[in-house]
């Protein structure tokens, strides 16, 4: 069952320090920006070898910490006055595990070994995430929705590009999305690709880059892809996202349309990634009511 939501207090004066968990990719910059523009201090800390370059100089306070020393991001936190914190961004393993400076900074501390023990029976993501949110709210740093602070970047009900779907790409849309439903309710995966109203792939712990590219070795043109989150997702960690990698990606797979779950789907720099749709021809549409 997901979390109960963590609402925040009325602004005091001087606004609420927000924190940032950082890890990589586009996302902790974009949530920087909105935290900024709420008028929150913005006190960051950023994963070794994982948080974007441009991140510091959004924040009013920021220190880099090892991805698996959590007794140093709470004790960070605490001393940065945060009550209330927002965890964001891709974590690379590959930088963890084939870098030597990455791997020292890395190494987990006792409260991540404890916590692991503790835990390891079920090492599924966002299971693992919320585990990271107990610990956290053990010290009283709670985790708030990861995207209160970005709503221009969510999945709009309705068409989004300007090419709308065909036909047959709405068939595949009406005929996938419940067998899409079914799937996140299992837990397997949070996408799918349609051809003809046939399922030509599934996302399982691959992610949806791979399993495009497998869609595309099977079915080299006019596929959709279909993206939602699985049943009572977590939204302070557990929020699916797609950007212009996705939709390159997917156009060069064959992918010609994608549906997204309206309002569950982060799209990261929304009007770029929707004008790069466009410009490929791919149709990207919000499917309401998900």
């Amino acid at each position: 069952m997901p979390a109960p939501p963590v609402i925040l207090p009325d602004p005091p004066a001087p606004p609420e320090p927000l924190g940032l968990i950082a890890a990589g990719g586009r996302l902790p910059v974009l949530v920087a920006h909105g935290i900024r523009r709420a008028g929150h201090p913005v006190c960051c800390i950023g994963m070794a070898g994982q948080y974007p370059d441009e991140l510091p100089a959004l924040c009013d306070r920021f220190r880099e910490v090892g991805a698996f020393r959590f007794g140093q991001w709470i004790r960070t936190l605490r001393r940065f006055g945060v009550r209330y914190a927002v965890m964001v961004g891709r974590v690379d393993k590959a930088q963890l595990l084939h870098r030597w400076a990455a791997i020292i900074r890395g190494l987990p501390d006792l409260r991540a070994i404890r916590a692991y023990l503790r835990y390891r029976w079920d090492r599924r993501s966002h299971i693992i995430l919320a585990h990271i949110a107990r610990e956290l709210a053990s010290d009283g740093i709670l985790l708030i929705d990861s995207t209160t602070h970005i709503p221009e970047h969510m999945a709009d009900a309705g068409p989004m590009t300007e090419r709308r779907p065909s036909a047959a790409q709405q068939a595949d849309i009406d005929f996938g999305w419940p067998i899409l439903e079914e799937i996140l309710r299992l837990d397997v995966g949070q996408a799918i690709a349609v051809r003809g109203l046939d399922v030509i792939a599934v996302e399982a712990i691959e992610g949806t880059d791979r399993m495009m590219e497998r869609a595309g070795a099977m079915c080299a043109a006019g596929w959709t892809l279909l993206k939602a989150a699985r049943v009572g997702h977590d939204r302070r960690s557990d929020v699916p996202v797609i950007g212009p990698d996705t939709i390159t990606n997917l156009h060069k797979a064959g992918g010609r349309c994608i549906a997204l779950a309206a309002g569950d789907v982060i799209i990261i720099d929304k009007p770029q990634t929707i004008a790069l749709a466009d410009r490929l021809g791919v149709s990207v549409v919000g499917v309401p009511g998900a």
